[in-house]
């Protein structure tokens, strides 16, 4: 067997009802919004994207650019847009950022525009789909497009769990939809990077296993940050790994470590931004 692969299963009901909703939808969506991590470009991307919007106008929106790699990003953001893609890195918590989602929409649409109204016709309300895998941000710019709070926005995925269509001031009006996976996610390091930007469930692999991948991407491309963070070098020795971070965060009763204690904070210390500047999409 491939010890590149796995045979994790993710696949909540309510991921299989937003492809067939998207279906529905699909003669009413004029573009689409499809949102990634910016730490993760490649493994946050839908596998199966451009058979669910086929040959729909798109925008590639990497978000979290606050806390990613710009070097490596900026490299993806290049790969992208030589596949024909119109790609924007954004940081969503930037008062302004969103707008270049607008600008751009009306800058895709504007043909469609000009032939309306060359018909008599009146500007058309577009229709935008915004769509990824979950804990991207969509939440956080509908938010922001909307311009008042209709989504919760949490670092946990699920949050969003219906399809609708809301209403922006920019002439726009957005079909959120609840973040999606492939069934089976075979690629074990694309089950690791999304795992550790907290995309999926705790409980869909081993926190430890999980953690220790951090650690080890950290070693081998930030070693700086394993310094600076945990006071560590070298993770030859996991064990002694665990004690030196268990020491620090006070996880250690009777001489023995907690492991769950230690794994989580690692986890934690991603998924609440403590560490920044990395991309593990290499």
């Amino acid at each position: 067997m491939n010890e590149n692969k796995t045979n994790i299963n993710w696949y909540p009901g309510h991921m299989a009802k937003t492809k067939k909703m998207i279906n529905e939808k699909y003669s009413l969506i004029d573009i689409v919004y499809e949102l990634i991590d910016a730490r993760i470009p490649y493994s946050s991307k839908i596998k199966d994207i451009y058979d669910l919007i086929r040959n729909k106008p798109k925008i590639l929106i990497m978000t979290k650019s606050d806390l990613c790699d710009l070097k490596i990003t900026e490299k993806w953001v290049k790969y992208y847009e030589n596949l024909g893609t119109k790609v924007l890195l954004l940081d969503l918590n930037n008062a302004s950022d969103y707008k270049k989602i607008i600008d751009e929409t009306h800058k895709i649409m504007n043909e469609v525009q000009i032939k309306r109204e060359e018909k008599g016709m009146k500007e058309k309300e577009i229709h935008a789909l915004v769509v990824g895998i979950p804990n991207v941000g969509k939440s956080t710019l509908i938010n922001k497009m909307v311009g008042r709070h209709v989504q919760d926005v949490g670092n946990t995925p699920g949050v969003t769990k219906q399809i609708k269509w809301l209403k922006t001031p920019y002439h726009i009006s957005l079909l959120d939809t609840p973040g999606i996976l492939w069934p089976k996610l075979e690629d074990k390091k694309v089950a690791y990077n999304i795992a550790a930007v907290s995309s999926i469930k705790e409980e869909v692999l081993p926190l430890d296993e999980v953690a220790v991948y951090i650690l080890k991407m950290l070693h081998d491309f930030y070693p700086n940050i394993l310094k600076e963070r945990y006071g560590i070098t070298d993770i030859s020795d996991i064990e002694m790994v665990y004690e030196i971070i268990g020491n620090a965060i006070g996880a250690i009763k009777h001489k023995e470590v907690d492991y769950d204690r230690v794994s989580k904070k690692i986890i934690n210390d991603i998924k609440l931004e403590y560490i920044k500047g990395i991309t593990f999409d290499r």
